[in-house]
């Protein structure tokens, strides 16, 4: 069985054993944008959501960023993989997560309301695809892959910037960017045609809801480049390792 694998095979790799949850989280966003526009009850919920984020702003965005960053993906891991046993590791995975995905989600946030201001906020589909051009081939190469590659290498560096020093080359982002940016296109192209078909209040919440899909995503790629997974152990191992 071959050992080794390349940047773009272990993208693809995290994409492919995670295309069941995948499928459920884009099947359950498009129910809720159909929902949306075609169910007058459901829109009047999801508009009592988007007053809420209106009103609150920033609070609510770092609270919603730290329960799908960080709190939900951690019980999801002791629940399903650690068998329900807590340690001690989870609660040191959390001091970095919480602030680690509060930051990401208040960028990505400020990101949407400014994306709204260049293009508008009509939903058309040359608006939404100008939105999600900008978005995955602009932000995302140019600071969300390189932020979480970063990010989780100093997490598995034990927050050492010596050793953190080494990596930050042009070589390791496109040995490592790679495959998170195969993965995150395959996930969150379809799923921010679906974020930018509603009004921008409710947009975040969405983005929310997949956040928690994708933060298992990046733990199963970082896993791997740690070395602390082999290439071909089951994602489950993976995440457990954390």
């Amino acid at each position: 069985m071959q050992k080794s694998r390349t940047p773009l095979t272990i993208g693809w790799q995290a994409v492919k054993v995670n295309m069941l949850p995948g499928f459920v989280l884009q099947a359950t966003m498009l129910s809720i944008v159909l929902a949306h526009y075609f169910s007058p009850k459901s829109a009047a919920l999801l508009n009592q959501l988007a007053d809420y984020k209106r009103n609150h702003e920033v609070a609510f965005v770092i609270i919603a960023s730290v329960c799908a960053g960080a709190l939900l993906p951690e019980l999801f891991v002791v629940c399903f993989f650690q068998r329900g046993r807590v340690r001690t590791q989870n609660f040191r995975d959390l001091l970095f997560t919480a602030p680690f995905w509060a930051i990401d989600g208040v960028l990505v946030d400020l990101m949407y309301r400014t994306l709204a201001i260049w293009f508008g906020m009509k939903v058309s589909v040359p608006v939404v695809v100008a939105k999600i051009c900008v978005d995955q081939f602009g932000y995302n190469p140019f600071f969300a892959a390189p932020y979480g590659i970063w990010g989780y290498a100093w997490k598995h560096c034990d927050y050492s910037w010596s050793r953190l020093r080494p990596l930050l080359t042009w070589n390791y982002y496109r040995q490592h960017a790679i495959p998170v940016l195969i993965a995150t296109w395959a996930v969150w192209i379809p799923l921010m045609a679906m974020i930018y078909s509603l009004p921008l209040a409710l947009q975040f919440p969405l983005f929310a809801l997949a956040l928690t899909f994708w933060v298992l995503l990046m733990t199963y790629m970082t896993n791997r480049f740690a070395g602390k997974i082999e290439a071909d152990t089951p994602l489950a191992l993976s995440v457990a390792d954390l």
